[in-house]
């Protein structure tokens, strides 16, 4: 894990994951802080916190990637040990599920990352059938 230097702009960044549940997006991110920071610095930032491990990445049904803050206990902030990410079919949402998911070794392989994207209605959408 690297040190990052807690910075006007990253503790902007920060305070956005931490106010919210959701995960983000780079775009989503670039246009709330486009008066404060440009595209490159918002991009060089995700990547510091990334390396971090105080966030992490991954990929939506969109192929969009999102971002979420890292897990609270670093042991479990491991590509192997990793948990499910929930999206939304109907209003997009997409969010971080509080479920553990080991993955199994295979003999003759080695795995080096899983996602998992679980998709349904968000309970949102759900209250307003």
């Amino acid at each position: 894990m690297g040190i990052i230097r807690k910075t006007k702009t990253v503790k902007l960044i920060l305070n956005e994951f931490s106010a919210n549940n959701k995960t983000i997006s780079a775009t989503e991110l670039v246009e709330k802080f486009n008066n404060i920071m440009d595209k490159t610095t918002v991009y060089r930032i995700l990547e510091r916190l990334e390396n971090s491990s105080l966030i992490h990445s991954f990929m939506n049904q969109d192929g969009h990637k999102r971002y979420a803050l890292g897990e609270k206990d670093l042991s479990l902030n491991k590509k192997l040990n990793s948990h499910p990410h929930f999206q939304c079919e109907d209003c997009g949402t997409s969010l971080c599920l509080p479920i553990k998911i080991i993955i199994p070794s295979v003999s003759n392989y080695l795995i080096k990352s899983a996602e998992h994207i679980l998709t349904g209605q968000c309970e949102s959408c759900l209250d307003n059938r």
